[in-house]
């Protein structure tokens, strides 16, 4: 009887144990460095954005927060890195709004944005900028429309990649005019606006923390910004509505996500210092130069977010007939 007693004690001590533990290791959460997958690569907008962020998210945390660069693919193949991860706090995916336009752009995907990848907060938002090649004669929108017009086919625009939002803003912008023009997709903004300097490609809508070096230095020109008002950074650049194109805003958003299924201390744990690192004021300067724009917002708010920004683009590809090349 008394090793009986003893036997279930001990087992009754070690179910109570293992149970308390994933409840104790939330609790101490981080014990160890945390990994931000970046979806593009270093140097690039959301690469930008994501070292300011994770400097502080660091110091919040109380552990080094690394950057992984995993581009390509849209963003898709960090994004089915952080859906296959273990649900641990530790992989966590800073994600551009490319996560909201893969799903109506892509005919099979490994991952699902809703089921397999939890929201944690919404970050920041970069505008995107209409700019060209200084060969090209055109000093504002009018000017270039005409130019495009009359040279049907001919001209090429890059992108950070096919179905990126830097993608579709010049597809939307050319097919709400009747223009044509060639895609050339590149494996982030970097590329894509080196390649518009050297005059690879004839223009581009890339985000402006991206292009905003080479505007500055006049290696290329800035026609128009393509949010709902005009940039500090831009300050005379004017908007596609003041050019006469109403109800034209798109934005380059991001956030961050973490695999479905991780603790909700934890969730909210990173969103705390998430929240914290974007009303850093040296974090809103450095955000400032880039011309971003911190945003931030609980988990549900994100998550519902995500969910509006997926209807909006697949009604924007269904309407569009937009397909990837």
């Amino acid at each position: 009887m008394h090793r009986q007693f003893a036997k279930a004690v001990a087992t009754a001590g070690f179910v109570i144990a293992a149970g308390l533990f994933p409840a104790m290791s939330q609790e101490n959460y981080p014990t160890k460095p945390v990994h931000l997958l970046v979806a593009f690569p270093p140097g690039g907008p959301t690469d930008l954005v994501a070292r300011v962020l994770g400097e502080k998210l660091a110091e919040h945390l109380g552990q080094p927060v690394i950057i992984e660069n995993r581009p390509g693919a849209n963003g898709n193949i960090a994004a089915e890195a952080t859906a296959r991860a273990e649900p641990d706090g530790y992989t966590v995916f800073y994600n551009t709004s490319a996560v909201a336009l893969s799903p109506s752009l892509y005919a099979k995907l490994s991952y699902d944005v809703v089921r397999d990848l939890a929201p944690v907060a919404l970050t920041a938002v970069v505008p995107l900028v209409l700019a060209v090649n200084t060969s090209i004669p055109a000093n504002n929108v009018n000017e270039f429309i005409a130019h495009v017009r009359a040279n049907p086919g001919k001209l090429t625009y890059g992108s950070a990649g096919a179905g990126n939002v830097t993608h579709l803003g010049a597809l939307l912008f050319l097919k709400s005019h009747g223009l044509d023009a060639v895609h050339v997709p590149f494996r982030g903004s970097a590329p894509a606006v080196t390649a518009l300097s050297g005059n690879h490609v004839q223009f581009v809508t890339d985000t402006v923390n991206s292009s905003f070096p080479l505007i500055q230095s006049g290696h290329i020109k800035a026609l128009a910004v393509m949010g709902a008002k005009r940039t500090p950074v831009l300050p005379d650049v004017p908007t596609l509505s003041e050019a006469g194109m109403t109800n034209f805003e798109i934005g380059a958003w991001q956030g961050i996500l973490v695999p479905a299924k991780t603790p909700a201390a934890i969730v909210q744990k990173l969103n705390a210092a998430a929240l914290k690192a974007l009303a850093d004021p040296s974090v809103k300067a450095k955000l400032a130069i880039q011309g971003a724009e911190p945003l931030g917002s609980t988990p549900e708010e994100y998550g519902a977010y995500i969910k509006s920004e997926l209807e909006r683009w697949a009604r924007v590809v269904k309407d569009n007939a937009v397909k990837l090349d």
